[in-house]
């Protein structure tokens, strides 16, 4: 795997997928019932922490707080949903940041998914038989739904994201707080990824709730390199007493 040797890029970055959702919830509801629909009422870019997403968040929290200050995030960006930017508010208050200094990015926002949106995977199968089919064939890398995005194109939108992280904050601590899927094409943009090998790391595990990917560079070192330091790391929020859950978001189709 070719590993990035530049040097313009941030000392440090967190890359964290937020709290449990009320969404989150409710997929696991209707999956067990074997129901069709995700019962949701607000739309997806409006559904809050669960009161457990909001503990993991607190937990998150405290983790950085913990840490010495000069290794505490300097920069906050998330997602313009709300439970993302819910988990970076407990964040930033731990860390006495003003909520208006946090960078609100549409870049970040979670996977659309179209026509799928609130269909779980059986009610995908039974209600569009031809996409399901498609998607089939295609994987899940290429497919875009009607009305939707494929992995391709979230990693085009992320592609700017990073040109903003080695333009705008290089040498700053940035925590990025966004969706399961922005965390994973961001793995494939900054670890330099086929499609195989980042399916084969999706398939693996679900990214767990405020769960850390975090990568880092030496500028001690001469050939300093930015690189991957953990991934899918779950012990803040264990460590804060909050269990930690994994399941897919919902409203959506398959991730």
């Amino acid at each position: 795997m070719a590993r990035l040797r530049h040097t313009d890029w941030p000392d440090r970055l967190w890359i964290v997928r937020h709290g449990q959702s009320a969404g989150n919830v409710a997929r696991d509801e209707a999956e067990l019932a074997q129901t069709h629909l995700i019962d949701i009422e607000t739309r997806d870019a409006d559904t809050p922490l669960s009161d457990l997403g909001h503990r993991q968040s607190k937990a998150l929290a405290a983790w950085f707080a913990d840490l010495p200050a000069d290794e505490r995030p300097t920069v906050l960006l998330t997602s313009p949903f709300v439970r993302a930017q819910q988990t970076l508010h407990a964040v930033a208050d731990a860390l006495g940041i003003d909520r208006a200094d946090i960078v609100v990015d549409e870049r970040l926002r979670e996977k659309e998914f179209g026509i799928l949106d609130r269909y779980t995977v059986a009610g995908i199968q039974a209600t569009f038989p031809e996409l399901a089919a498609q998607r089939a064939q295609v994987g899940k890398f290429y497919f875009r739904p009607p009305g939707g995005e494929s992995w391709c194109d979230v990693l085009l939108r992320l592609r700017s994201v990073t040109e903003v992280l080695r333009r705008d904050h290089v040498g700053e601590r940035v925590l990025i707080v966004a969706h399961q899927v922005i965390v994973n094409c961001f793995r494939y943009l900054l670890e330099c990824m086929d499609e195989q090998q980042i399916l084969a790391i999706d398939r693996e595990a679900d990214v767990p709730n405020c769960s850390i990917t975090a990568y880092a560079l030496d500028r001690n070192w001469r050939d300093a390199r930015f690189e991957l330091q953990v991934a899918n790391f779950a012990l803040p929020v264990e460590a804060g007493g909050a269990p930690v859950t994994d399941a897919a978001d919902a409203p959506a189709g398959p991730k």
